[in-house]
């Protein structure tokens, strides 16, 4: 009987503590800055403000018609330097799926946008047809905008 108390007093306690896996500082950090835990492995920081964090793309996305409509349909767009000459075509296919070029590319939704690279250009295609895209390439230190095709 004593061996069946013990056992369960230390499953008790270890299941306690396992609730309590981060600390408290950490947790307001947490909530104060938008982030979670596995947005801060994304690069969300919890030294900022909520709104900091939204204008860098993390954050909660808030669900808007405009979204649903651009999820749902094919966007064909190009990205162009400042002389108007195309520097890639892109496609974002309906669920999500984006082709760079017609090479599919690993694509993730932050704050009001989707984010993708090919190579060293990053890409960033707001949900908002209308909105402001644009892409950078590292390397070059060159950017310019993207548009409907």
């Amino acid at each position: 009987m004593l061996k069946k108390i013990t056992l369960v007093a230390l499953s008790t306690a270890v299941v306690s503590t396992v609730a309590f896996a981060t600390d408290h500082k950490y947790q307001q950090k947490l909530e104060r800055s938008g982030c979670t835990q596995v947005s801060e492995l994304e690069g969300c920081d919890i030294n900022k403000t909520k709104a900091e964090n939204a204008k860098a793309g993390f954050g909660s996305m808030p669900a808007t018609s405009t979204h649903s409509a651009a999820h749902n349909q094919t966007r064909n767009l190009l990205a162009v330097n400042g002389e108007g000459n195309t520097v890639a075509t892109i496609r974002i296919l309906p669920g999500g799926k984006v082709l760079v070029n017609d090479k599919s590319v690993t694509a993730k939704h932050a704050g009001a946008a989707l984010h993708f690279q090919q190579g060293m250009i990053t890409f960033t295609v707001t949900d908002d047809p209308a909105g402001k895209s644009f892409w950078m390439d590292t390397e070059a230190g060159t950017k310019g905008m993207i548009k409907t095709h």
